[in-house]
């Protein structure tokens, strides 16, 4: 079972690790601090490095129990140590990313009942789906405006876990469209301290106005009831 750095600390950039199973060019390690993609977050990108021959961590994926690296050549074996460091600008860009989407999806429920049907996180541009009946962009500009506000007020944001049980009896504790799956025992939950509370997986930074500006660079209808909303982070 490979321990997920990440789930505890989010801005950590660099860690040592055993290997433990190697398939060709997919490594698996005993800890990471590699974001296996899912969820609407891509991958983390960067290196491994052993006796300074280094192996680029060109994609990672969650494999059962374990996160698989998919290196750029062969050469490691099971029992080998190496210095794991990321491609912070890629993974803090999507840090910011990933909070902004928090920021926007509980306005959207708390201002229109929206909840997600889907997303997908990238560096230069994200997008949203929210079940909307009704696409008025006067109303989203609004919206945007007070995200914005919420980025400014600095809040700090918070990760912990708890019960399955325990958590669901939060209000809103999930903005998706479809359940959490029953298989999950414990909720990881990301708050955004007096303002929002989700259960997520995902990568995130320690206070709201390390976001930046929001901007909302295009929206589409797919489909009934299913509206797409793009954004993307001004400095």
């Amino acid at each position: 079972m490979t321990e997920l750095i990440y789930m505890k600390d989010c801005y950590a950039k660099e860690f040592d690790a055993t290997v433990t199973k190697v398939d060709g060019k997919y490594v698996v390690l005993d800890n990471t601090i590699f974001y296996p993609a899912g969820g609407g977050q891509p991958t983390d990108t960067g290196k491994l490095i052993k006796d300074k021959e280094e192996y680029k961590v060109v994609f990672a994926k969650k494999m059962g129990p374990d996160v698989s690296h998919e290196v750029d050549k062969e050469g490691l074996k099971e029992g080998d140590k190496v210095r794991g460091v990321l491609d912070w600008g890629k993974r803090y860009l999507l840090m910011r990313m990933h909070t902004a989407a928090h920021i926007l999806c509980e306005i959207f429920h708390k201002e229109a009942g929206a909840l997600i049907t889907g997303n997908q996180l990238n560096v230069d541009k994200s997008r949203i789906d929210f079940n909307l009946e009704n696409f008025d962009r006067e109303k989203m500009s609004e919206y945007v405006a007070k995200a914005n506000e919420i980025v400014q007020k600095d809040l700090p944001i918070k990760i912990y876990f708890k019960p399955r049980e325990e958590a669901m009896k939060i209000p809103s504790i999930t903005k998706l469209a479809n359940v959490l799956p029953p298989a999950v025992k414990e909720l990881r939950i990301v708050e955004i301290e007096g303002f929002d509370i989700q259960a997520d997986g995902g990568t995130h930074v320690n206070s709201t106005k390390e976001v930046g500006e929001i901007e909302i660079v295009g929206a589409d209808n797919k489909g009934k009831n299913n509206r797409r909303v793009y954004y993307k982070l001004k400095d």
